[in-house]
């Protein structure tokens, strides 16, 4: 029971923690499966149900114990609790096979929540004291009571001084915390409308988002177009035109071709649950009409609400016409057909890069990996674009004093936006900038002396009712 309840808390608080990536999730299961659907949250519903079940196995179990009574299991519950833990035990391990980043997050919301599991331990010790204390009081030999009561406060004396150890950079000085990181869009705003379509971008204009991030490849002829995946199957109604070429790399088609495609139909159908409730009938009739859109049209737009963009560029596949030309031909849009402001543009892709700061000096560059700083000032890079699993405020700081900012990728959680301000980063990209964007303050943000006083205060007060209780 104690091993089953270990191993789903640690799932549970595992994967609640991941729901920042569960669309990463979903999308590599649509990969394998072909059709989209939660699997994160019937995993989340799942795990809930398996720990709650176990949870109250213990604490009656507890309960029964602290009398003095047999622990007799029925069958059922006996191999529920088998279940409950060779679930939990799987889970943990399929995931750290195939998403061994996840343990990062973990470790990244520690930063957040460790003031509050602390709190919820010293709960746990206290509640658990008084069966500690009938077994104590009970026993016949000193011995035995050493063993029962000696761990007990070895392990509470662990706990009430671990917020010696904790660090978190929302735990500060007030007057410290830097401006609000600048939020720019993921794809558009995917949450309210079908990725990088005209609509989804315009949402993330509307909702107030500082720029714009999507994916850019090159048709057959040679159009730079918006498309996430290697292939149209997801995003687009291509199994309905094209039944055949479903599994063709999107940038092997002509741009007439691509513009014969829907690419809003699959978001309704695919995504029910996520956004009916969110738009309107006429913006779900819009939703339904959006077409692939071609990268002079996005870089139109932008420019024309003065918004950031940053984009990866996809080199198109062996014998396409531009798989040598793909960045030059990408160069010549922006700067001969958009009409966007060479400010504006992020540019992240590293090959050819010297050829890009000949021809477009103008160009904020940006590098995806951390570096030496006298690196990136010799490549004339002016900010980071990092996964937030790589999130670090030191990096961070150090970064910012030699004028590079620092955007983190992708943070749609309000817990992972706020340790993103509270480490100082400058911008993120995000899928929610329509929630994000209501955040006035970090979440769990306090001064060192406020923590004190709540640190302490639970100690005392633990202190104070675990006596009570041993007196008693």
């Amino acid at each position: 029971l104690v091993g089953a309840f270990c191993f789903s808390l640690i799932f549970l608080y595992m994967w609640g923690e991941a729901k920042n990536d569960y669309n990463n999730f979903d999308w590599y299961n649509y990969g394998n499966l072909g059709f989209w659907f939660l699997w994160s949250l019937v995993l989340l519903i799942v795990a809930a149900i398996l720990f709650m079940y176990i949870t109250l196995l213990l604490v009656l179990a507890v309960c029964l114990l602290a009398e003095g009574q047999q622990l007799y299991l029925h069958w059922s519950h006996k191999i529920g609790t088998f279940l409950v833990l060779g679930f939990s035990v799987t889970a943990l391990f399929i995931l750290s096979v195939l998403w061994g980043d996840q343990w990062k997050t973990v470790r990244l919301s520690f930063q957040i929540t460790a003031p509050y599991l602390h709190i919820g331990a010293i709960t746990l010790m206290v509640l658990l004291s008084w069966p500690v204390a009938l077994h104590a009081i009970r026993a016949d030999k000193k011995v035995v009571q050493v063993i029962i009561v000696g761990p007990y406060l070895a392990i509470l004396l662990f706990l009430f001084l671990i917020p010696l150890g904790m660090y978190s950079p929302c735990i500060r000085e007030m007057g410290t915390l830097g401006p609000k990181p600048a939020l720019i869009g993921h794809r558009g705003a995917p949450m309210l409308a079908p990725e990088n379509t005209e609509m989804s971008f315009q949402k993330t204009i509307e909702h107030g988002g500082d720029g714009l991030e999507t994916d850019v490849t090159i048709s057959y002829d040679g159009i730079p177009f918006l498309m996430h995946d290697s292939t149209l199957r997801r995003t687009t109604n291509i199994k309905e035109v094209y039944p055949n070429d479903t599994a063709l790399n999107a940038a092997l088609f002509s741009w007439d071709t691509l513009q014969e495609l829907n690419a809003g139909t699959w978001f309704l159908k695919d995504k029910p649950f996520s956004c009916m409730g969110s738009l309107s009938r006429a913006e779900q009739t819009q939703a339904m009409n959006q077409s692939i859109y071609k990268l002079s049209n996005f870089l139109h737009l932008a420019d024309s609400q003065n918004k950031l963009v940053i984009f990866d560029l996809y080199r198109p596949p062996e014998r396409h016409p531009y798989r040598n030309s793909w960045i030059n031909r990408t160069l010549e849009v922006i700067l001969n057909e958009s009409g966007i402001r060479p400010h504006l543009v992020l540019w992240l892709e590293n090959d050819m890069r010297s050829l890009v700061q000949s021809v477009a000096p103008g160009f904020q560059q940006t590098m995806g990996s951390k570096a030496p700083v006298e690196d990136l000032l010799m490549d004339n890079i002016v900010k980071l674009n990092l996964a937030y699993t790589e999130m670090s405020s030191e990096d961070i700081r150090r970064y910012a004093e030699a004028n590079i900012t620092t955007n983190l990728y992708v943070v749609n959680e309000p817990w992972l936006f706020s340790l993103a301000w509270c480490s100082g980063a400058h911008s993120v990209t995000t899928d929610a900038v329509h929630t994000l964007k209501n955040l006035s303050q970090p979440l769990f943000l306090m001064t060192p002396q406020q923590y004190n006083i709540m640190w302490i205060l639970t100690d005392l007060t633990s202190l104070l009712l675990i006596s009570l209780i041993f007196a008693l």
